[in-house]
């Protein structure tokens, strides 16, 4: 259990305000017909991650430091600035859910709200240490059983439940498959790739290995115990996918209420559904999974860009000692707040984030599949065959699963 840590954080952050807007979209307009899309990405998504853990210990450097190695310049400086664009997006629209769930909450108003988490957790992410983050990181996990409370609260015939997870049901217009899209661009993200690697880097040097020599190589014993620690966190996350899609399939789509605009709508229309208390359990999930989910889509820019531009980097230094590197976190999230103060509809910016992660994902992840491949840079550990073959599964899925949205 000790070593629950970056793996457990990645999962949980996966179901940012990004994702619990997609899950709803797909609840309220298919039901439950996408509902085996939560098996189908847990062990996607765990391979994916486990790639990018093993890289970040073997190697001892980020994703992007890895990638400056094996291709141009150029295509790296696209590709974090794509990654900086996507990322902030998405942190202006979770801003903007996390503020309207508040306002629920608190009657506060949102753009007050808005500036106000930015303020908190830009400051959190600034002054505290690294331990200090990562251990807050890892108890906001536990927000994540807001969603199967509330998928018990409202009730369910289980045995259809169970069918509808387990038989998949294809696709069958555009607006389904660029739902699928959505549902892999959120779930298997590319910001997470950044902060999965970087994150075990920075384990490495809280734990002493302050050099990039003391960093490479690790023993199948950490390996074997970060492996447990993804797999966790991928389960927690999946599962709070399943039970988010359920609770809007049952209610929102059961009554008709296929199209919704906001978080708030989703939140707000469960009340007279399902009740106050389950409609309260989701708000808080919304607030609670985006202040942990703001620092992982800033911080995963910020390292694209220090391993890209050879910065100084890391949260467990100084604002000091890495000034471009926390001038891009800052940058990153109050640009998001600009996005509230000119009325972009937080729930379209979310779900369509999401569609073009689901586009980009899969090219990252060759990228990944490359280097994990590489028994030079992976210091004679590259991935273990079952995991490279999971990767190149998920890879082909987005592929297919973006082509066919656009034939379709």
């Amino acid at each position: 259990m000790a070593s629950l840590g970056p793996g457990i954080i990645t999962g949980a952050a996966d179901d940012d305000p990004s994702g619990i807007a997609t899950y709803s979209i797909a609840g309220a307009q298919f039901g439950t017909s996408l509902l085996w899309t939560a098996l189908l990405t847990w062990p996607l998504m765990a391979s994916v991650q486990m790639m990018c853990a093993r890289i970040g210990k073997v190697t001892g450097k980020g994703l992007a430091g890895n990638f400056i190695l094996r291709f141009p310049r150029l295509v790296m400086l696209v590709i974090v600035f794509a990654l900086l664009a996507a990322n902030t997006i998405n942190i202006g629209a979770d801003l903007a859910g996390m503020a309207d769930a508040a306002n629920m909450l608190l009657g506060i108003n949102s753009h007050v709200c808005v500036v106000a988490f930015a303020v908190l957790i830009s400051w959190a992410t600034v002054k505290l240490e690294y331990r200090q983050i990562a251990n807050s990181l890892k108890w906001l996990v536990l927000v994540l059983l807001a969603y199967p409370i509330t998928a018990f609260v409202v009730g369910s015939h289980w045995g259809q439940v169970l069918r509808a997870a387990i038989v998949p049901s294809i696709p069958s217009s555009k607006e389904e498959w660029s739902t699928l899209v959505a549902i892999l661009g959120t779930t298997i993200s590319p910001y997470l790739f950044f902060w999965q690697t970087s994150e075990e880097v920075e384990e490495e040097i809280d734990a002493g290995q302050t050099t990039l020599a003391q960093r490479r190589g690790a023993s199948e014993e950490e390996l074997g115990l970060r492996n447990f620690d993804v797999g966790t966190g991928a389960f927690f996350s999946n599962m709070a996918m399943f039970f988010i899609i359920l609770t809007t399939a049952l209610t929102l789509h059961s009554h008709g209420m296929i199209h919704i605009e906001t978080t708030r709508q989703a939140a707000e229309a469960l009340r007279p559904l399902a009740g106050k208390f389950a409609a309260t359990l989701f708000t808080v999930g919304i607030v609670g999974v985006g202040i942990l989910a703001i620092p992982t889509l800033a911080g995963s820019s910020a390292y694209a860009f220090a391993d890209t531009l050879k910065w100084h980097e890391g949260l467990s230094k100084k604002m000091h000692q890495a000034r471009p590197f926390y001038a891009v976190i800052l940058i990153s999230t109050f640009l998001g707040v600009g996005m509230d103060f000119v009325h972009i509809n937080p729930m379209s910016a979310l779900y369509w984030t999401a569609v073009i992660n689901g586009l980009l994902a899969p090219f990252l992840m060759v990228g990944i599949l490359i280097v994990a491949a590489d028994k030079k840079l992976m210091q004679g550990q590259p991935s273990h065959r079952l995991e490279w073959i999971m990767v190149c599964v998920a890879t082909v899925a987005m592929f297919a699963a973006g082509v066919a949205m656009f034939v379709m």
